[in-house]
């Protein structure tokens, strides 16, 4: 057939059956991305005869005759369209994998659509920002056309709003993400999953799939028996999760667990070859609820596991529990004037980040193993593969290109390790990308809690007692199990001042599918329940839920952390922006006049909650940097932290322009790949300005010195007196340019090509940050509608690197905890089979769910941080659920106690005060 791609023609024969999505990527155009391959998330849409349309749902025959308009064809960097230049301008986009899709459709817009835009965008998912910078983008293009975009020399280092140094590609859909570069020859990975949630395997027949024209390879169980157990979980250390799990396992635990794998010259060989495998199992008792698991007589999911393995008791499928504290909460609980008590629950969700998991191997020229993947993890993947394959470091390259999301989904090693094997064994090229429906029954989600909350006050509002139960649902693995368990529990319960706190704590294994890492990593489950437990207590007393905070949080004289005996001694106050933040948004929720619709079923009610967090993660988190800069006068930056719309390349840059008086077009970055750096732990636990930004600014700051150095014997001034300025450093009344400076730098410095300086963070130190959440929600008594009137959030995030970037972090985690407070949930069905298995089953928030949020941020400067600036990541997510809750039970009298907070859960409550 013959058809136009963005006015070029094309003549072409589509396979049979082929969506036009995958026939544009067999012509090259990347920009076109696959979010879902179901129609709901819009990331590849494109224009058809000028109307857009999801092309992953259009027939590719269809496009006879027909004019296609990718968002490369709208325009490119350098010329872009004014939609284009609008979103970058307005920080439209953070991971940026879903904007070439939602650039597609908004192009087709024009002023009188604005006021209908929810509605217009719906079939465009967007899970980093939380949509305000869209809206604002998309009327900005449509109204005022082209804008100046400002020049290179306009302000660009620490606290201004530097826009990302892949903008303009990303609004044009050329910024290249994991599969967006081919590997020629590559063949295809697809994975047989189990049908049952535990069963042995008794036998794999494998003949009947061999015999499928273009398969080359088929793993089972017995091809990989020799190859130790690992943990899916990443950490820097890697004994902190269990090793319980292989890459084929000869017992299945969970529906969806890999079961074998087949390589293949096309994808529906593959497939067809995973159908034709036929496997006998003896199927085993499985249990599901997390309270029947831990009692005798449970099915046993890791009976071999022992303490060694990082499973404290095996027989009670209990992986860690937590038994400690300080002072007698029981005794305190029965003398205190005032106390209540409750049991929260939260759901399993999903991160929902719109690029699907997937890696890609080969072996370069240099003989070494080669993986680009979808990682926020690049070299603890690698470390990690070396030890599974008994490898050398040194053997295996680890790399990513720009990551589409990951909320700490991507902290998982959950396909390299068959992209390896596969790799390795049959010589060629394998690439494995996860499909949506893969992403949500055989990954990870967040780990849902159980938690009973006692609280204990004097009749002033003090906390007497504290008293926290616990329980997790690790599902069938325990990837980070043992991690959020101790997380979970540190800050939620150390925010708050109190002579007696107890906690117990367990994390047990059942047949459900795996938990992970996610964002917050375990503290906004308990959250939702001692603030929601808090609020009830401010409701008691009759004291304003803002003064309780104030009168219980603790303070620069108080040990942070302690929720047991002994203070972690690393964590120190760096800064304290709790107060602010309390004033700041108490301040703006009640200025806010929005009005509430009108109607007697309608209640109104306000909420609040705060957070707190450390700034990195415990145990340590390392990050080696390099900057060098070349004869030409231009700036290597090196690090090996990921960007998956976290901002760090933006900010990396801005620290070393700042550091060293340059501009952002001439830094050079190489990050997020093992190549790059000496190691870096990875990009989670907001580190990515508080470990890897120290140990840049570190580097850039040695730099600094010896170019002074150097200046100052060339003017002869004191090396003191001189200041980096722009591409050069100005000694005296000279500025000596940076290529001068190379030649006459000290020989400890010279290198062939340029001159090196080396930093490094160690992680052993931490500090803490806060948020602040509010909400006045209005709520339907006869539908359970939850209407947000006003959201408001003021963050302690020390110095604000990049206000722009930083607001849509705050803003995209609210987004986030919305979803998972109202609208999102993993369903499992009772013999253990995810029943949500798509976008349009489970339901991420599109635009029409998400109102804007205020966001406002303290006055704080931490002195950990470079520039004194804090994370500001994770955070923003923790508040939200039960700042929602509490403002619905004053809303509607009766408190809710589980997310999410569903229209007929809430409409249950209004009616009659019970719980679904």
């Amino acid at each position: 057939m013959r058809f136009w791609i963005n006015e070029d023609e094309v003549e072409s024969v589509p396979a049979p059956g082929q969506c036009l999505r995958t026939h544009l990527r067999d012509h090259g155009h990347t920009e076109v991305k696959r979010g879902c391959d179901a129609g709901d998330c819009g990331a590849c849409s494109v224009l058809v005869d000028g109307s857009p349309v999801h092309s992953c749902l259009f027939p590719a025959v269809r496009a006879e005759a027909r004019k296609i308009t990718t968002a490369a064809g709208l325009g490119k960097p350098g010329d872009l369209s004014p939609i284009q230049e609008a979103f970058v301008e307005g920080f439209g986009f953070q991971c940026g994998f879903c904007t070439p899709g939602t650039i597609v459709t908004a192009s087709t817009l024009d002023e009188q659509d604005l006021d209908d835009l929810p509605r217009l965008m719906k079939g465009n998912l967007c899970r980093c920002t939380g949509y305000r910078a869209i809206r604002e983008s998309i009327a900005d293009g449509v109204s005022r056309g082209a804008r100046n975009l400002g020049s290179t020399g306009a302000p660009c280092g620490v606290g201004h709003s530097a826009r990302p140094p892949a903008a303009e590609r990303i609004v044009s859909g050329l910024e290249p993400y994991t599969f967006d570069v081919p590997v020629p020859g590559a063949q295809i990975l697809r994975v047989l999953g189990s049908p049952h949630a535990h069963a042995r395997i008794l036998d794999i027949d494998v003949s009947d799939a061999e015999h499928v024209p273009g398969v080359a390879l088929i793993l089972t169980h017995a091809d990989v028996a020799d190859l130790p157990r690992f943990s899916t979980g990443r950490h820097e250390h890697r004994e902190d999760d269990p090793d319980d799990t292989r890459v084929l396992d000869d017992t299945v635990r969970f529906v969806g667990q890999r079961v074998a794998a087949v390589v293949a010259d096309t994808a529906a060989a593959a497939e067809e070859a995973c159908r034709r495998i036929r496997v006998e199992y003896e199927v085993l008792d499985a249990v599901f609820d997390p309270e029947l698991a831990r009692i005798n007589g449970a099915p046993l999911l890791h009976p071999d596991r022992t303490p060694a393995d990082r499973v404290d008791e095996a027989h009670r499928n209990v992986i860690l529990g937590l038994h400690e504290g300080f002072g007698d909460a029981d005794v305190a609980l029965a003398e205190a004037p005032a106390r209540v008590s409750g049991t929260w629950r939260t759901s399993r969700v999903i991160h929902a980040q719109l690029e699907t998991r997937g890696a890609v191997g080969w072996i370069a020229e240099d003989g070494r193993l080669t993986l680009r993947s979808s990682t926020q993890v690049p070299f603890l993947v690698r470390d990690e593969l070396t030890r599974l394959l008994g490898m050398t470091p040194d053997s295996i390259r680890v790399l990513t290109a720009r990551v589409g999301g990951g909320f700490g989904g991507k902290q998982e090693m959950l396909c390299e390790d068959l992209v390896a094997i596969a790799t390795l064994r049959t010589g060629r090229p394998v690439a494995y990308e996860l499909s949506r429906t893969e992403e949500f029954t055989r990954t990870a989600v967040r780990h849902p809690m159980r938690v009973d909350v006692e609280l204990g006050a004097d009749a002033d509002g003090r906390l007497t007692a504290m008293k926290v139960g616990l329980l997790s649902d690790t599902g069938a693995y325990g990837n980070h199990s043992r991690g959020v368990l101790f997380h979970a529990c540190s800050e939620s319960m150390s925010l708050y001042r109190c002579p007696a706190k107890r906690i117990d704590a367990e994390v047990v294994y059942t047949n459900n599918v795996p938990s992970g890492a996610f964002r917050g990593y375990g503290l906004g489950q308990v959250i939702f329940a001692i603030e929601s437990a808090m609020d009830e207590l401010a409701i008691e007393l009759g004291v304003d839920p803002f003064d309780l905070r104030r009168i219980n949080a603790v303070t620069t004289d108080d040990a942070p952390l302690a929720h047991h005996a002994e203070p972690e001694a690393d964590l120190i106050w760096g800064s304290h922006g709790l107060d602010q933040c309390l004033d700041l948004a108490q301040a703006a929720l009640a200025s806010d006049t929005t009005p509430a619709p009108k109607g007697e079923a309608w209640r109104v009610g306000e909420g609040m909650a705060v957070a707190m967090i450390a700034t990195m993660a415990p145990f340590g988190h390392i990050s080696h940097a390099t900057v060098t800069l070349r004869p030409d006068g231009c700036v290597e930056i090196g690090v090996g932290t990921s960007e998956f719309g976290n901002g760090t390349t933006t900010v990396h840059t801005q620290i070393v322009a700042t550091d060293l008086g340059t501009t952002p077009d001439r830094i050079r970055l190489h990050h997020s790949d093992t190549d790059a750096a000496r190691h870096d732990t990875g990009a989670f636990a907001s580190a990515g300005i508080t470990v890897a930004g120290k140990a840049l600014h570190a580097a850039a700051l040695a730099m600094r010195t010896v170019l002074c150095e150097a200046a100052g014997s060339i003017a002869g001034v004191p090396a003191e007196s001189c200041e980096p300025e722009r591409d050069g450093v100005r000694a005296g009344d000279c500025l000596i340019p940076f290529p001068n400076l190379i030649a006459a730098s000290p020989d400890a410095f010279r290198f062939e090509d340029g001159l090196r300086a080396d930093g490094s963070e160690l992680g052993d130190q931490r500090s803490l940050a806060f948020n602040v959440q509010a909400f006045r929600v209005a709520v339907h008594t006869d539908t359970g509608e939850v209407r947000i009137l006003a959201s408001v959030q003021s963050a302690d995030a020390g110095t604000v690197m990049n206000p722009a970037q930083c607001r849509g972090q705050v803003e995209g985690g609210v987004a986030q905890g919305i979803g998972a407070a109202l609208y999102e949930e993993i369903m499992i069905d009772e013999t253990g089979r995810i029943t949500t298995p798509v976008f349009r089953l489970y339901r991420v928030p599109q635009m029409a769910d998400i109102p804007a949020t205020q966001v406002l941020f303290a006055d704080t400067h931490d002195d950990l941080g470079p520039f004194g600036a804090k994370s500001m990541s994770e955070s923003p997510f923790n508040p939200v659920a039960p700042a929602l809750a509490n403002a619905i039970r004053r809303a509607i009298g009766v408190r809710p106690h589980e997310t999410p907070m569903s229209r007929d859960r809430i409409w249950r409550l209004a009616r009659d005060g019970t719980r679904l």
